[in-house]
Order: structure tokens, then sequence, then C-alpha cells
């Protein structure tokens, strides 16, 4: 109870104290106070915008730590299972290279050996191609001394044929010469006649002009002297008559002067009349602008206020509804990432129906040695078994391990389908082989056949039993007996490799 009369008596000191001031002092003094408590408002803010970003910044720090953490150790995963991996598949193409280049040094071989014959062929090409070309050269000298002499012979006949025009040429041209020479000499002394006629003429002609010109400028002359007196007694009489009729305007001219000075003077008292009543309107006017201008100030102030207050409620309203969205966008993650696990989940359990379906169906096709040996015997010895085991059942150190060792139970399956997968490709390789023995029995049989009939077309082709000695001009297919073609008792097929390349994904 004693907090409550304290509380009372503040409550009545103050209104003691604002009963005191007068009204411009209560005024200010509510403003000074909305504006302390405006003050520790928004250092309450800054305050607590400054403790979330560290908090944020800090956040961040911790997240690209952790991130980088993670990255570190997933990295070592991946690099451990992709040597693994890649180790495998080193040797696979190791093989496969191996395999390759003999292959490659079989075809280096034969080519060899066509490229030996290519180049006796090509020795004897040269030799009979240069004895052609030598031949051929000794014609083409022999036709150049022939055509040479030709040459000769017809070169003396042009020149005597030439100097004999030659002659001819210049006689012509001396005489047409001649000829020119008598012509130019008429047309000069003809010439010469017509320009002094010319010049005659022109000079009688000028002098005709000249005079003409003389005679018509002094008639000229005379015209325009009259013309001017005429003009100068217009212009006499034209400022007389002005003069006349421009008297009784000027006396009114005189009465109007004297009107115009005494308003001018009536004007420069109304003037100076308006001159004070300007002033004191100046007066007004600044004191107007001066209250104009405080209460702007004012009014700019509360804007200020009300912008900074819209602008914080704004930027309040997008955070909001930027944490909305993206608890909306979570939330859709979700469900489609939920969706997709139902629907992944739902193809598994079809696979799996379907692999059991198919073992049944397997299982009915299986041999009595299948079914009491299911799994192919191990090919390691004792003690390497004795270390697959011994790693197996070590606890695994690293994540990806971890999964590995939960799919060790399908061991016996993939042994199974790895023997199923083998004995078909060695069927198939099989089946190849047989067909291409089966091929060359048909060859064989087919050049018998042909050798013992007898036929006009059999008899214009080879003949295989035509022996000449001991040698037949047929070449015979290999016979199945050779150990080039001979199938191999045993068939080694990477099933590693097979598995990558048949297996779908």
């Amino acid at each position: 109870m004693a907090p409550k009369k304290k509380k009372g008596g503040k409550k009545s000191g103050k209104k003691s104290k604002l009963a005191k001031m007068t009204e411009e002092e209560r005024i200010l003094y509510l403003e000074q106070k909305m504006l302390a408590e405006e003050e520790m408002k928004k250092k309450k803010e800054d305050m607590l915008t400054q403790f979330l970003k560290d908090k944020l910044a800090k956040e961040e720090k911790n997240t690209r730590f952790n991130a980088n953490k993670l990255n570190n150790q997933w990295r070592t995963i991946m690099r451990t299972a992709k040597s693994k991996q890649l180790k495998k598949d080193i040797e696979v193409l190791s093989q496969t290279f191996e395999r390759v280049v003999d292959r490659k040094d079989s075809v280096i071989k034969s080519l060899a050996k066509d490229l030996a014959e290519a180049e006796e062929q090509y020795s004897m090409a040269l030799r009979s191609h240069l004895q052609n070309v030598d031949s051929l050269i000794d014609l083409q000298r022999q036709r150049l001394d022939i055509l040479q002499t030709e040459y000769g012979e017809e070169s003396e006949i042009l020149r005597s044929e030439f100097d004999t025009e030659r002659a001819l040429i210049i006689d012509q041209f001396k005489r047409e010469m001649n000829d020119l020479t008598d012509i130019l000499f008429a047309m000069e002394q003809n010439f010469t006649e017509r320009e002094n006629d010319a010049r005659q003429e022109f000079q009688s002609l000028r002098d005709e002009i000249k005079n003409k010109n003389l005679e018509e400028k002094h008639a000229l002359r005379i015209q325009l002297e009259t013309q001017v007196e005429d003009l100068w007694k217009q212009f006499q009489q034209a400022l007389k008559n002005y003069n006349e009729t421009t008297e009784e305007r000027k006396q009114a001219f005189e009465s109007l002067k004297a009107k115009d000075e005494k308003s001018a003077k009536e004007i420069e008292m109304q003037m100076r009349k308006l001159q004070r009543i300007s002033d004191t309107m100046a007066q007004l006017k600044a004191k107007m602008a001066q209250n104009t201008r405080e209460s702007e100030e004012r009014n700019r102030q509360l804007r200020e206020e009300k912008d900074y207050i819209s602008i914080h409620f704004q930027e309040l309203k997008r955070q909001m509804n930027e944490f909305r969205s993206n608890e909306r966008a979570r939330l859709t993650k979700l469900t489609l990432q939920s969706n997709s696990a139902i629907k992944q989940l739902q193809r598994k359990k079809e696979k799996g129906d379907r692999i059991l379906k198919l073992a049944e169906q397997c299982r009915k096709l299986e041999t009595e040695e299948e079914k009491v040996l299911p799994f192919y015997a191990s090919s390691l010895t004792q003690e390497e078994s004795d270390d697959v085991d011994a790693a197996v059942k070590e606890p695994p150190a690293e994540p990806l391990a971890e999964v590995m060792h939960d799919y060790t139970a399908l061991e016996n399956f993939w042994k199974r389908y790895n023997k199923v997968l083998l004995d078909r490709v060695a069927m198939d390789k099989e089946k190849n082989m047989l067909l291409q023995e089966n091929q060359q029995l048909r060859t064989v049989l087919k050049q018998y056949l042909d050798g013992i009939s007898v036929n006009d077309e059999i008899l214009s082709q080879h003949n295989p039993l035509f022996v000449v000695n001991e040698k037949t001009n047929v070449q015979l297919a290999v016979p199945v007996v050779d150990p080039r073609v001979k199938r191999p008792t045993q068939t080694v097929v990477e099933a590693a490799h097979v598995v990558k390349h048949i297996l779908p994904s």
C-alpha cells in the first residue's frame, strides 16, 4: 500500500507543478518530455538492432565454419571411394590395353609385309616409267630439230617479203608528205587573207558604235537637267504648304506640354505615397515570411518523424512478409520432397516385387547342380579369405563405409548374378565361334562340290581339285583344326567390366 501512496504523491506534485506553469511553459515541458521518451526509445531500438546484428554475424560465421568442416570430411570420403573405383578401372584398362597392343602388333607386321611388297612393285614401276620417259625425250628432241629447220626456212621467206613491202611503204609515204606540205601552204595563204579582211571590218564597226554612244549620252544629260529643275520647284511648293498646315498643331502642342508638366508633378506626389505604402507592405511580408519559415521548419520536423516511423513500419512489414514467404517456401519444399520420397519408395517396392517374381521364375529353371551348389567356389586362399572376413567384421570409420556395410547381405546374390552373367557371356561367345565354324565348313563344302561338278560355269572358274606341283589355284578357307581358330578350353571375362556396361542404372 505504501508505494501506491507514493505514486499518488508524485502525481499530485506533477499536477501542482503543471498548474503553476503557464500555457506555453506547459506545452514546452510536455514536448521536452515527449522528445526525451522518443530518444530513450530510439536508443533502446538501436541497442536491440546492434545486438541482433552481432548475433547474426556470429551465426553466419559458425555456419561457414561448419559447412567448410563438413565439406572437408565429405571430400576425404569421396576421395577414398573414388580412388578404389579408379584402381579397378585402371586394372581393367591395363588388360584391355595389352590385348589392343597385341592386336596392333599383328596388324603392324602384316602392314610391314604389305609395305615391302609395295616397295618392290614401286621400284619396278619406276624403272619402266624411266625407260618410257627416256624414249619420249628422244622423240621430242627429234621433233624439235625438224621444227627448228622449218622455222628457219619460213623466217627467211618472211624477212624477204617484209623488206620489199617496207620499201614500197616508204616511197608512198614520201609522196603523200610532199602533197600535204603543198596543201598546208595554200591553206595558210587563204587564212591570212581572211584574217586581214575581218580585222578591217571590226575597226569600222567599232568606230560607228563609239560615235553613236556619245550622241545618246549628250541627249540624256539635257533631259535629266530639265527633270531636276521641275522636281526642285515641286519641293519648294510642298514645303510652303506644310508650314501653313502645321501652325495650328504647334500651338496645340504648346498647351499640351504645359498640362504634361502639371501632371508630372501630381504623379511624383502619388509615387511617394505608393513608396511609403510599399515599405509597410514589405515589413509585413517579412514578418509573415518569418512566421511561415518557423511553421515550415516545425512541419518539416514532424514530417521527418512521420516518414521515419512509416519507413520503420514498412521495414518490419517487409521482414514479416519475407519470413512468411520463406516459411511457405520451406513448407512447399518439404511437401514436394515428401511426395518424391513416397514415389521413390513406391518404385523401389515395385522393383522388389518384380525381382521376387523373376527369382521365382528363375528357380524353376535351375539345374540340379545349381540347386546343390548355388554359389561358385572362391578363388582366394585361406589367408586372403581370413583377411577379408576380418576387414568386414571391423567397425566402419566413415559414413560411406557404414552404408557399404549395410549391403554385405547381398554378397551371395551378386555371386549368383555374376555366375549367370559369366555363363551368358561364355555361351554368346561360343555361339559366335560355332557360327563362324559353320560358315567355314559351308565354304569348304561348297568348294568341294564345285570341284566334283562338271559344267560350263564351274569350268570357267578356278577349280580346287586342279593341283599342279602340290599347289592349287584356289585360296582355301582355314581348316577348323588350325590352332588359330580352335576354340579355347576356358573363357575368362572381367565381371566388373561387363556389369558396368550391361547392368541398368
